[in-house]
């Protein structure tokens, strides 16, 4: 939020939430402090500092899996929109997709989650208890602003309004990613033409939602009984010797 306002659409969440990889790191300057850099990057390739906080957030390989798909699918920088699931996910399965192998990347972060800069949490854990989940990352972030929510329940409740499914399809689904004629000028040349570059590409009209379901289990109507084996043979490989997996024993993926 923005002085306690949420974002009235995607391009505002942008400006005050810079994308690493897609601004680069010079770009990437956050217009007040505190705030938030969003990058998909492995920890090993993460810029680090030690006076930063990093809050990592996971999702089960089946259901990332599906989402990660439809994500591809419906943005069409990604030139997948004719493929199906089953493309897709020998594509998942082999770590051939964007920022690499999902199990490489979750190892990378999963060995820090102890760190004290860094909170891990999962997907399904924000799902199950958003107010607890929104409480938590306060707290990791200072606990002076863990105090103001326990102390002023209605933040909360707009807190969850802002972060409800309903209100991110409204401001997230939107393909608007103007570049004004004041940033631009503001930029070198090569900067300008990346931008144009890029404004043009987001600007082609999705063929779904970036903001989906939002659901937990949805693996269940995309998986075949073979792709579940392959999936599981995957895990079993990738996470030898890692505990890594027991983050998500308590909700229902095959085994």
């Amino acid at each position: 939020m923005l002085g306690g306002v949420p974002p009235r659409n995607r391009e505002q969440f942008w400006d005050n939430t810079p994308f690493l990889e897609m601004r680069g790191a010079e770009r990437s300057v956050l217009r007040s402090k505190p705030g938030a850099i969003k990058t998909h990057l492995p920890f090993d390739r993460q810029p680090y500092s030690p006076q930063a906080k990093y809050l990592y957030i996971t999702r089960n390989p089946f259901d990332c899996c599906v989402s990660y798909y439809y994500h591809t699918k419906h943005l069409p920088g990604y030139c997948f929109g004719q493929a199906t699931f089953d493309d897709f996910f020998e594509l998942f399965i082999t770590g051939d997709v964007e920022f690499g192998d999902y199990f490489d990347h979750l190892l990378s972060w999963y060995a820090h989650r102890s760190d004290p800069n860094v909170l891990f949490l999962t997907y399904e854990e924000l799902k199950r208890d958003t107010s607890a989940a929104v409480v938590k990352i306060a707290g990791f972030l200072g606990e002076e602003y863990a105090a103001r929510l326990r102390r002023e329940p209605a933040l909360v409740g707009r807190i969850l309004e802002a972060a409800a499914l309903g209100n991110m399809k409204k401001v997230f689904n939107s393909c608007d990613f103007p570049v004004t004629e004041e940033k631009a000028a503001s930029l070198k040349e090569q900067e300008r033409q990346a931008a144009a570059s890029v404004e043009e590409l987001v600007r082609r009209p999705m063929t779904g939602e970036f903001v989906r379901k939002g659901a937990v289990g949805d693996w269940k109507g995309h998986f075949s009984p073979v792709q579940v084996q392959r999936m599981l043979e995957r895990i079993r490989v990738k996470t030898a010797g890692s505990d890594v997996m027991d983050l998500w024993k308590d909700i229902d993926i095959p085994r």
